[in-house]
């Protein structure tokens, strides 16, 4: 018999709250926990990044929000930094796309500027710094699908888009929806790519997705769940 404080491992949402919290708490322990996955995951997670300024009634909310209603209707859970702006319009778009608030995640920064979370929130984790944060989005996500940003936004697309270049997460598509991030592959690709010592290989330029709208966008996410469910059967 255990005491009060024992958590046993068929206790499985317990387990996993003694999991995250080691995790925040004890970094050194990273590595080692960061192993452990499920076997097979109940539902597929995108994960939207944008900016937290853009407010209702502009074409960049509403479009994230239909982006992320559709998606959460074909039956994915949608993962955002939990914030305003764009956050908010994909956790709405999750909030009503047929689940209410069970597929709507937020992974909050205890800052200033963002430090309400939206409403349209069900599954809320609050983080103290940036690096926590963005490891967490990774352990959570099975897709990536980035809208227009500012500086916040550009670091995240960076940093996922390094972990794919060095192979640190796996067929995890980076989607990035609009001009903006298509002249930062134009970019990279000049800058990169030029000159008798290149800082990257031809093929680290292939890895983001550049696609105009967010009805690409969601026909990309669509095939990516469907090779994840025809494996995880």
């Amino acid at each position: 018999m255990g005491n009060k404080d024992t958590v046993y491992l068929a206790d499985e949402e317990d387990s996993k709250k003694v999991i995250g919290d080691a995790i925040l708490n004890l970094w050194e322990a990273v590595n080692n926990l960061t192993r452990l996955r499920p076997r097979r995951k109940p539902r597929f997670r995108v994960t939207l990044f944008g900016s937290a300024r853009a407010k209702p009634g502009t074409e960049a909310y509403e479009q994230t929000f239909r982006l992320a209603r559709k998606i959460s209707r074909l039956g994915c859970d949608i993962v955002t930094g939990g914030g305003p702006g764009l956050m908010e319009a994909a956790n709405k778009g999750a909030h009503r796309g047929g689940r209410g608030k069970k597929g709507s995640i937020g992974l909050n920064i205890d800052i200033e500027a963002e430090q309400n979370v939206n409403p349209f929130v069900g599954q809320v984790y609050t983080h103290k710094t940036f690096f926590s944060r963005l490891h967490h989005f990774v352990l959570l996500s099975d897709a990536f699908v980035v809208v227009s940003g500012g500086i916040g936004t550009a670091l995240e697309v960076m940093m996922i888009w390094q972990l794919l270049q060095v192979r640190k997460i796996y067929r995890t598509p980076l989607i990035l929806v609009g001009p903006m991030w298509k002249d930062l592959v134009v970019w990279a690709r000049r800058h990169m790519l030029s000159g008798e010592n290149p800082r990257a290989l031809p093929v680290d330029l292939t890895i983001p997705h550049c696609v105009d709208t967010v009805d690409e966008a969601y026909e990309l996410i669509k095939k990516q769940r469907r090779l994840w469910r025809d494996k995880n059967r």
